[in-house]
This record gives C-alpha cells, sequence and structure tokens, in this order.
C-alpha cells in the first residue's frame, strides 16, 4: 500500500491532509511537525511521496529537500505552499521536487498529483532498469521450432500468477523468458525487480529479500525496503536461484507462502503481493539430492517450468540474431551498419555456442565489428575459436536429447533454407533453383511454413 507522508508545522493542517489522503486516496498517511523529525520519518518508515511545507520555522521546506539529497533518500517530494508564490515552489523543484500544489486544492486534485508523481517515478526507474539492461543480451529474436515452443508455453503461463521455475544454460536468456512473462501478464505496468541471488554476499542476502529496519545491524543507518517489497504489484525475478543459502530459502518458502514479510529487525507483518518467477542454469532435484537446495521450495517453485533451449536447438535462428546485434552494437558504437557474408554465417551456424550461449555470440559478433572497417563482415573476420571449432561441431552429434523427431527435422530444415538464402542475399528464384524446387512459389510456401523472413 502507497504510503504518504504529510510535513507542516500547522498541526490541524497537516492532520486534516492526513485524514483526507487516506479518505479519498486510499493511501496509508504519516505526520511530521517539522523538517527534522520528517527526516527521521523518512529513515525509519517506508515512505512512497511526501507532501511538505515550504514555510516551517527553523528547517523550512527547501532545507529538507537539500538534506534529502544529502542523504541519499529518492523519495519523490510534492511541496504546498499558502502564500501563492510559485516562484518559490519553482526553486524548490530546482531543488528535486516533483511537483507543487497549493494548500486551497481540493483533495482529489492533491490525490491525482500524488498519482501522477508515483507513476513518474515508476516509468523512470523502469527506463534505469532498461538502460542497464540495454546491450547485456539480445532479445529472444527468431521463428525456429524450439523458440515457437517456448513462446506458446510463457503465453499459457502469463496470466496465472503462480510462482514459474525457468531453466537454461547460462546466456540462454532466461531473463527475457521472465520480463516476457511479466509483460504479457495480468499487470505489465507493475514493477519488475531482478535479483541475482549469485551476486549477493550471504550476509546481506536476507536484507535484499526482505528489507531491514534502521538500526538493525552495523551500516543500517536507514530503513530500506526488500525486492518484495518493491516488487509488489508486480514480478520479482530471482535469478540463479540455486546459488540462494538454506538459511534464506527457508525464509523465502514461508514469505512465498504467507505472501507476508518482516524486514530484518523489524516485527511487523508486511504485506506482499508479487509473482515469484525464479531461474537457474543447475539441475535442482540433484542439487536437493546433495541437501544444497530444500525440497518444499523447489516443489513450491516449480508450479510451472519453462525450459529455455540452448542456442545450438536453434541455429537456424542466429541469422535473425545476429541482424539484430550487429545493428544494435554498431548503433552503440556509433559505426555504419554491418552485415554477415553468407560464409561468416555459415560459420556461425556451425558452431555450437555451448560456452555461454546468446551472450557468446552476442560478444563474438562484437569483436567482428570491431575486427573491420568493411560494411560486409567475411568469414576471416570470424574469431578463430569460433571458425577453427565450427566444422567439428558440424560433422559431431547435431543435438543433445530432448527435441522430437519432428522438431529435429524442422529445424533441419529452417538451417538449410536460411544458409541458402543468405548464399543468395535472399534473392527467391535464385535461392529456388539450386535447391532444386519447382518455382519460386515453392520456396516461398516453405518460408511461410517456417516463419522465415528477412524482416
Amino acid at each position: 500500500m502507497t504510503t504518504v507522508l504529510v510535513v507542516d508545522d500547522v498541526a490541524p493542517m497537516a492532520d486534516q491532509y492526513a485524514y483526507d489522503l487516506k479518505r479519498v486516496g486510499g493511501y496509508e498517511t504519516l505526520v511530521a511537525g517539522n523538517g527534522r523529525e520528517a527526516l527521521d520519518v523518512l529513515e525509519r518508515e517506508a515512505v512512497d511521496c511526501v507532501i511538505l511545507d515550504l514555510e516551517m520555522p527553523g528547517m523550512d521546506g527547501f532545507e529538507v529537500l537539500r538534506a534529502m539529497e544529502r542523504r541519499g533518500l529518492r523519495v519523490p517530494v510534492i511541496v504546498y505552499t499558502g502564500t501563492g508564490s510559485y516562484d518559490r515552489c519553482i526553486r524548490a523543484m530546482r531543488l528535486g521536487a516533483h511537483g507543487f500544489i497549493d494548500k486551497a486544492e481540493p483533495v482529489e486534485r492533491v490525490v491525482q498529483e500524488v498519482e501522477h508523481v508515483l507513476e513518474r517515478r515508476r516509468l523512470t526507474d523502469q527506463v534505469a532498469a532498461l538502460t542497464q539492461h540495454l546491450g547485456t543480451d539480445a532479445p529472444l529474436v527468431g521463428a525456429s521450432p524450439a523458440l515457437q515452443q517456448l513462446n506458446d508455453a510463457t503465453a499459457r503461463v502469463a496470466k496465472i500468477p503462480s510462482p514459474v521455475l525457468i531453466v537454461g544454460e547460462s546466456g540462454s536468456g532466461k531473463e527475457l523468458v521472465a520480463r516476457e512473462l511479466h509483460r504479457l501478464g495480468p499487470n505489465p505496468k507493475g514493477p519488475f525487480v531482478a535479483l541475482n541471488s549469485a551476486a549477493l554476499p550471504e550476509s546481506l542476502v536476507e536484507s535484499e529479500l526482505f528489507g531491514h529496519e534502521r538500526g538493525a545491524f552495523t551500516g543500517a543507518n536507514a530503513l530500506r525496503k526488500g525486492a518484495f517489497e518493491s516488487a509488489t504489484g508486480g514480478t520479482l525475478f530471482l535469478d540463479e536461484i540455486g546459488e540462494l543459502p538454506l538459511a534464506a530459502q527457508a525464509k523465502l518458502l514461508r514469505v512465498i507462502e504467507q505472501r507476508q514479510v518482516t524486514r530484518i529487525g523489524g516485527n511487523r507483518t508486511i504485506a506482499v503481493d508479487a509473482r515469484v518467477v525464479a531461474a537457474t542454469n543447475r539441475d535442482l532435484e540433484a542439487e536437493v539430492t546433495a541437501g544444497r537446495f530444500r525440497e518444499d521450495l523447489l516443489y513450491r517453485l516449480n508450479v510451472h517450468v519453462l525450459r529455455v533451449p540452448p542456442l545450438r536447438d536453434r541455429l537456424s535462428d542466429i541469422a535473425a540474431l545476429a541482424d539484430y546485434l550487429l545493428a544494435s552494437t554498431c548503433a552503440r558504437f556509433g559505426v555504419r551498419s554491418k552485415r554477415l557474408d553468407a560464409a561468416a554465417l555459415k560459420c556461425l551456424m556451425a558452431y555450437d555456442w555451448r560456452r555461454n550461449n546468446v551472450r557468446e555470440l552476442r560478444n563474438a559478433l562484437e569483436r567482428m565489428v570491431i575486427a573491420t572497417d568493411a560494411d560486409v563482415i567475411a568469414v576471416d573476420d570470424v574469431p578463430p575459436e569460433v571458425r577453427d571449432a565450427a566444422p567439428v561441431r558440424s560433422t559431431g552429434n547435431p543435438r543433445p536429447a530432448g527435441m522430437t523427431f519432428h522438431a529435429l527435422r524442422a529445424e533441419a530444415e529452417r538451417q538449410i533454407i536460411v544458409t541458402a538464402l543468405e548464399r543468395n542475399d535472399w534473392h527467391i528464384t535464385k535461392t529456388a533453383h539450386e535447391l532444386g524446387l519447382a518455382d519460386h512459389a515453392s520456396l516461398l510456401k516453405i518460408m511461410r511454413r517456417h516463419g522465415i523472413s528477412r524482416d
């Protein structure tokens, strides 16, 4: 639930504002009678928005804004004034306030401004997260049978609020599947919070997940919401769930079942409503047997299981993936657009990308962009470890177990068609003739069946 702090030295005014905001907006409300008290509340409570009076004795609203900036308190602030001096409001916004209102405004207008400010903050956080994510992975590009099967399964379970376990090798795109679940879910405008369990120090895992109160441990100088609270109304993505310590696994299980968290150092239970999506590249059943993962947590998480195919199971998608990755890499580096010639693409499609899947492909293409000044990337520009290993890959075991005969045949057909099209610069008639097809219409029919298009 949204919590609003009203800061005003006139107690009746503050109390009335708090009452009206709770009545009309349905918010939890807190009141502070001066600037120093407001700062203390902000460090002690999980406040989502502040309504701040500018004219207060002692520490006025301007000094509160400066102090919030110094202390790193990133809570959106709406200033209000009864003097009608909008110059002072503009000055406050230059100090970090997100909006301003007049004290004479009706409470419905105030609630509307609070909602606008909170929405802007959510959008700002989403843009920051997407900017950080940009360029780190390729989207789920392609139309191979393996990827189509994953997309169909993702669409089926997206609307269901139960936990989902995403299984796949490193670099195969598990977080992208989680983001797709969120996008197709019942509340795509809600927050998407991603937490990498493997990157957290063991001493901070519970604080990151469940939050902590001020003074809960050394260095806890202010209250901090955990990932569950931050993801309420949206999706919590727990990557590398197999790396989570056993003690944290027990608490995680309890939170998933009870939908309540208790911050470290606190005794209040806080309701949370976030869909949990977990991902792992480990065999969790083997981890359970080894005593490193709780069996009850596994059964709570794997209500629905989505398996992300490794790139070697969808090599026909490499042409589309390479086009996307080359375009995004060239744009990021500020260089002219480049494309692969047919021999270079054939080389990439013969390699198994077992080390790091799509992430490995992205890194290889980035090196290829840097390696040549030409607009067309040739086979000699392919990294040696990929170029030298590709022929070995093509004569080895073509696929790991798990794909059906029909899926294997469809994938093989797609690879043949895509490679031939690239070799003939996507000239339909030439490609049809090379493949021994009756005419270009026969090739177009096969392309439609396999979802192949130059776009």
